[in-house]
């Protein structure tokens, strides 16, 4: 289990990397040095296609494809790398269809990717089409001086003597607003991630050029809604049978809802071994879909299990789940989800397949709001549009003039507002609805940097796979393909992916509108939390920190201010956040 490492320096670039943890691998002698790290990760290599080198956390969903591509392309030669050797791995494939075909290379994988790339005096970076797998830079110095690190261990780029780092504000500020980190920035100043998509070109002399080789686009498609739901369903049997793991089982998330329950009843119909579904409860006085999972597990004759989670769990593994994280991630369900990855792989399994990617592919209740809101503003412009769908999220926004100190709102005065985040994905442009211009956004933000982020680190530390067939490529192309009005339909939601997998569900799961998992957090922290909230947010580390204003802090804790107080969701933020600064030992 590894991840990987990299840097572009004039000094001592394999030194540079074993400083950040990393063990150089050979490449051929110049400015560059990749390395692999310990830690919970896929990272493999080095591979080499004539004088290209690489590194990388390299899962493939469509291998035999791109193998074929590349045979029927006639990769020989210097710029094909040669044959394609039978047991050629995912890294190696990945790499030579770099070489061959350049960034339409990369658009033709599917699959789960972060790879580094020596080639001639350049590093260049890739991350995957969805963001399965995280990738972050760094640069120290500039012009002759200038050297770059990379890594997809934020832990390794913090480790890196040359660059010198600490807090970034306006990240803060961003993680308050959205309960993640919606673009490049990160907590630790001079430190970027790659976005999906992305091809990254790292230059000696400092500079750097990026490249987008996919993004969804919108095309006008009028066929029927039946054709739609038919090829529709195809793709998703496609994804999931290209997910499945070979001679073994599988392990499934199941929560009861439709997406998670479509995902095992592929997975049932389309696998030639076990399944096993996976389901949390918060014991019996805490509200459940339970009867629901059991429902879907009982029609699709998976061997159940249901884990109960108590709040004392919750307490007592809260910090050794957040410091797996690279970028914090304000859910509640980090730990439940940590234990059960525990479970799956205590089972002896290696993949673990998940419902997540509906909402943020064909149109969750998130969107509601926003089109609400496109009813009756009274300003035009995406800025408009950014603001509401800021506010929609509901987390410390409209707090942060009272939570954050004085000190820390000057030094925020004058930085970007986090709508920019929002608003290129906000105006008309590559999507001209809507709808889609919502999806958009919330594919490449929450889709990308608090779903698949969380989920790529939790099951990795356990040695598995966490694999989303809602997310794979040609299912996502599709999506924006499907007219807007065949995805919300009326007042319902995800139509057209409910049409596509009606015949495998009972009427009652597919038909039943979305709840969402409801999370105790409230009783956690008047309960079993109590004590470590109280002990972190208003003890010394915190106050030295001066990130929040200790009565607002000790208001919510007493749960004053309002009739129907919302300080649980605000306070699991803070919470979280403090638990990722003290992990990763940043101050002020």
């Amino acid at each position: 289990m590894s991840r990987w490492c990299a840097c572009l320096t004039a000094d001592d670039p394999a030194g540079q990397v074993a400083a950040m943890g990393g063990r150089p691998v050979p490449t051929r002698a110049g400015r560059h040095a990749l390395g692999l790290l310990d830690g919970p990760g896929a990272a493999a290599g080095p591979y080499r296609v004539g004088d290209v080198y690489a590194t990388g956390e390299v899962t493939l969903h469509n291998a035999p494809e791109l193998r074929a591509r590349l045979a029927a392309a006639g990769s020989t030669g210097a710029a094909g790398g040669g044959p394609v050797p039978t047991d050629c791995p995912d890294g190696e494939l990945l790499l030579r269809a770099y070489v061959r075909f350049g960034a339409a290379g990369l658009a033709a994988a599917d699959g789960m990717f972060a790879l580094a790339i020596v080639e001639g005096d350049e590093l260049v970076l890739v991350r995957d089409h969805m963001g399965a797998r995280t990738l972050f830079h760094a640069r120290a110095g500039t012009g002759d001086r200038a050297a770059w690190a990379a890594s997809t261990s934020l832990r390794a780029l913090q480790r890196w003597p040359a660059l010198d780092t600490g807090l970034h504000l306006p990240a803060v500020r961003s993680f308050l607003t959205f309960a993640y980190l919606p673009g490049r920035e990160t907590l630790l100043r001079g430190i970027h991630e790659v976005l999906p998509g992305r091809c990254v070109r790292l230059r000696p002399d400092g500079t750097s050029v990026e490249e987008t080789y996919w993004e969804p686009a919108e095309v006008a498609d009028e066929r029927s809604a039946a054709e739609h739901a038919r090829e529709l369903r195809e793709l998703l049997e496609s994804a999931t049978a290209r997910r499945l793991p070979a001679a073994e089982p599988v392990g499934v998330l199941l929560s009861g809802g439709v997406d998670s329950s479509l995902v095992t009843a592929l997975a049932a119909k389309l696998h030639d071994q076990a399944v096993r579904s996976y389901s949390i409860s918060f014991g019996a006085d805490a509200p459940n879909e339970l009867a629901y999972s059991g429902l879907v597990a009982a029609h699709c004759h998976t061997e159940h299990q249901v884990l109960t989670v108590p709040g004392e769990a919750v307490a007592a593994r809260l910090p050794e789940t957040v410091a797996l994280l690279d970028s914090p991630v304000g859910d509640p369900l980090t730990v439940p989800n940590l234990m059960l990855a525990e479970a799956v792989a205590a089972d002896g399994m290696s993949v673990v397949l998940n419902g997540e990617g509906g909402d943020p592919v064909f149109g969750g209740p998130k969107n509601l709001p926003m089109l609400i809101h496109e009813l009756h503003r009274e300003e035009s412009g995406a800025d408009s549009r950014a603001r509401a769908y800021v506010d929609s999220y509901r987390k410390c926004h409209s707090d942060l003039p009272v939570l954050l100190t004085p000190g820390v709102l000057a030094e925020l005065a004058q930085a970007r507002p986090v709508t920019d985040l929002l608003a290129p994905y906000l105006t008309q442009g590559r999507m001209t609805s809507l709808l889609n211009q919502l999806l958009h956004t919330n594919l490449r933000t929450k889709g990308a940097h608090h779903i698949l982020t969380k989920v790529e680190r939790i099951t990795a530390s356990q040695g598995l796979e966490g694999r989303a067939p809602l997310f794979d490529r040609a299912v996502v192309d599709h999506a924006f393909r499907v007219p807007p009005r065949l995805k919300l339909a009326g007042t319902s939601e995800k139509w057209i992916l409910k049409e596509a997998v009606r015949d495998l569900l009972p009427p009652t799961i597919v038909d039943r509108p979305k709840s969402g998992m409801r999370v105790p957090v409230q009783q956690w922290l008047d309960g079993p939390l109590r004590e470590l909230g109280h002990d972190l947010l208003l003890g010394g580390s915190a106050r030295a920190r001066g990130l929040f204003r200790e009565d607002t802090i000790r208001s919510w804790l007493r749960r004053e201010g309002t009739l129907l107080p919302r300080q649980g969701g605000k306070l699991w933020l803070v919470l979280t956040l403090e638990l990722w600064l003290r992990s990763f030992e940043v101050g002020a």
